[in-house]
Formats: C-alpha cells, sequence, structure tokens
C-alpha cells in the first residue's frame, strides 16, 4: 500500500502531561491552537456547534511491531482479548485517535474544548462539527466496555 505523510494543522495544550494517566477526561479543558497557516478565520462558523470532532496523533506511544493477536484490552488480564480494531486505545497503526468534545469557546485561531482525552502537546491533524446525521442512534457494545469506560469521561 502507498504511504502518506500529514502534517498536523494545531497542538493540544491542558494540564495533562501524563499518558500513563488514562482515565477521568470529563471535565479536561483543552485549548487547541490551530496553526497560522490557516488564518485567523478558520474556526469561523464552528461556534453554532454543541461539539466537533478531533482527529489527533498518539504522537508519545510508538507504533507496535505486529498486530495480528488479539491482545487483553489495555493490557488487563481481567477483560477479553480484542483485535487491534476492535479498541479505541494509542497503541495502533498509525496512533489515529479521535474524540467527540464540547465546544466551550472558540476565538480566532484558538477552540476551548471539553472532554478531549489527549495530552498536553498533542498534535491535532483534523477538526470536524459533529452532526447528528453522522452519528449512529442505536450503538450496540459489550457490556464489559460500558462498565470499563465508566470512568473514562467522569470528572
Amino acid at each position: 500500500m502507498p504511504s502518506f505523510e500529514i502534517t498536523p494543522i494545531g497542538t493540544v495544550r491542558n494540564d495533562r502531561t501524563d499518558v500513563q494517566h488514562t482515565d477521568n477526561w470529563g471535565a479536561v479543558r483543552s485549548t487547541i491552537t490551530v496553526d497560522e497557516r490557516f488564518g485567523d478565520a478558520c474556526l469561523q462558523g464552528l461556534e453554532g456547534f454543541s461539539h466537533v470532532e478531533v482527529l489527533f496523533v498518539f504522537d508519545q506511544f510508538p507504533e507496535q511491531d505486529d498486530y495480528r493477536e488479539p491482545r487483553p484490552y489495555r493490557g488487563r488480564s481481567d477483560l477479553p482479548p480484542v483485535g487491534v480494531f476492535a479498541g479505541r486505545g494509542p497503541r495502533r497503526p498509525n496512533r489515529i485517535g479521535v474524540t467527540s468534545c464540547a465546544i466551550e469557546a472558540v476565538h480566532g485561531r484558538e477552540l476551548t474544548v471539553r472532554g478531549l482525552d489527549a495530552v498536553s502537546g498533542t498534535p491535532v491533524i483534523d477538526l470536524k462539527p459533529a452532526m447528528r446525521e453522522f452519528h449512529p442512534e442505536d450503538v450496540k457494545q459489550p457490556e464489559w466496555v460500558s462498565h470499563l469506560m465508566s470512568e473514562y469521561f467522569r470528572p
């Protein structure tokens, strides 16, 4: 397959710096500063949306050598093994993360969001306004996921 290069469009700033601290993201307030090459009006219109999908790179994690064997989720032996595409964690091909975040403020090239699960300094590769029409109405998931994620976005 051909490879491609992606240039970040901005950077995350918040008070989270420990990539091992993986829960309680709900109250985390982050500011994404978009690169000046996009101009001061690049976020214009985003203030009309309640949420934004933030695509970012888990740049502080090395890419694995082999993804063929299912592994216990988060490395926890009490959770079932899953294939690489059945999880959302950072140890994945291309290390791309995506989170739908609440928009708190839009000012020039700065976007303040709540609930972004990315540490300070994380490169952002794209922003997309969240639209109802793109989200499924009835999401199904295993019970163990609901239990595990109960702490993820808790403040």
